[in-house]
């Protein structure tokens, strides 16, 4: 098949793409428009927790395809609401607001801690948030994100995300004042190059929140719906956040994410929140398909023990080659190289022959895994000597 340069030109440019097209995927694999086959360890940065074409999914899409795709969220419809009962029935949290993206149930979550501010805190509305998170590309999350350079690119920032240091609870403290209203974090911050919040330290910001009458939100776009190998990353701390998002792994490759808060949070009256597609059966059916497997006896324990693999077959890399360790939590791991040839290995190994493999670097001296929750044992240990054949031809 020939590369149609005309419709790269009809594309709105905003990142730079290599010269291949995908056309089909089943699993943790992926076929571009020569037929050639890539092992996909990004997965859409985390989003296909079942990895490309999920059976359930494409069979749970099919069906209510055939019965409704979008009656508008003026009125209920079934799967919305079974989906609903499944996050609430699993989770510390009474409510749930779909939405369509990661990025919109962070806005939805700050909207709803400044709601809660007003009436609760006498108008407050300051979320404390992190050095290097990232919650999204609207301008309000984008505010949220501490990732350097983003508060000059769309400026002005808007106000209220005054940021402190990840692990560091004295930086949340001095922090606080009489306009704050809840602190805001990821439990591994993902973008950031994998570093994960200590237990320790979500049991304190828990705590902190606590005793100065603040809320505590997780945003869990990366960390939930098993990527952690529990079904969200809070539950390892043993906390009870008060609002929680999702999105990414909870519709399995389809734009689905929530917005789940504590009843007593749950402040929102008519008109505050909405959306067009929000909630519609046809996102709903594929999120319940996507939950059903997760909570599946025994997927989660097939998580951690491809977790443990990943993990050790990365040190033993590291070891091998003189880099600098592992870390991550569950199916969410980096690399840590020892030189800034992360790119030069994502390169080399995207057009690796006859099998090409799909790595990403968020950082210059570091690779991020961010396979199928599914992926097998097979295919862990050919993508880890795959990484290892590419390594030694980098570095000659």
């Amino acid at each position: 098949m020939k590369f149609d340069q005309s419709g790269v030109d009809a594309l709105m440019e905003i990142t730079s793409r290599p010269e291949l097209v995908f056309v089909r995927g089943h699993g943790s694999w992926l076929e571009d428009h020569n037929g050639k086959r890539y092992l996909d360890i990004v997965q859409g940065w985390a989003v296909n927790s079942l990895g490309h074409c999920p059976p359930e999914v494409v069979k749970a899409m099919n069906t209510q395809a055939n019965l409704l795709i979008n009656p508008s969220p003026a009125f209920y419809n079934q799967p919305a609401m079974d989906l609903a009962k499944r996050l609430t029935g699993a989770s510390c949290f009474d409510r749930v607001f779909f939405t369509n993206s990661g990025a919109e149930a962070n806005e939805g979550a700050i909207k709803l801690a400044r709601k809660w501010g007003q009436l609760k805190r006498n108008g407050a509305y300051k979320i404390i948030t992190f050095d290097h998170s990232f919650h999204g590309r609207t301008l309000a999350t984008m505010s949220a994100s501490g990732k350097p350079g983003w508060d000059k690119i769309f400026a002005p920032q808007v106000d209220g995300f005054p940021k402190a240091k990840l692990n560091d609870l004295d930086s949340v403290r001095a922090l606080i004042d009489d306009q704050t209203v809840a602190i805001m974090l990821e439990p591994v911050q993902g973008e950031a190059g994998v570093i994960p919040a200590t237990v320790e330290y979500m049991q304190g910001l828990r705590k902190l929140a606590d005793e100065h009458g603040l809320l505590l939100i997780v945003d869990e776009v990366q960390t939930g719906m098993g990527r952690t190998g529990t079904l969200f990353a809070y539950q390892q701390s043993g906390i009870t956040p008060d609002i929680m998002t999702l999105a990414k792994g909870i519709g399995a490759g389809v734009p689905l994410g929530a917005l789940c808060a504590r009843e007593e949070v749950s402040v929102f009256v008519h008109g505050d929140q909405g959306g067009t597609y929000n909630g519609n059966p046809l996102m709903a059916a594929a999120g319940i398909a996507v939950f059903d497997a997760i909570t599946a006896p025994g997927f989660l324990d097939a998580v951690n023990e491809r977790a443990q693999q990943l993990s050790e077959g990365l040190l033993a890399l590291s070891a091998k080659w003189g880099m600098k360790g592992e870390r991550g939590v569950g199916l969410l791991r980096a690399l840590m190289l020892d030189r800034d040839d992360g790119v030069d290995i994502v390169n080399m190994a995207r057009d690796r022959a006859p099998e090409g493999l799909l790595l990403n670097a968020p950082r210059p001296a570091l690779l991020r895994f961010m396979p199928a929750l599914n992926i097998t044992a097979q295919e862990i240990d050919q993508m880890l000597g795959m990484l290892d054949e590419i390594v030694g031809k980098v570095r000659g």
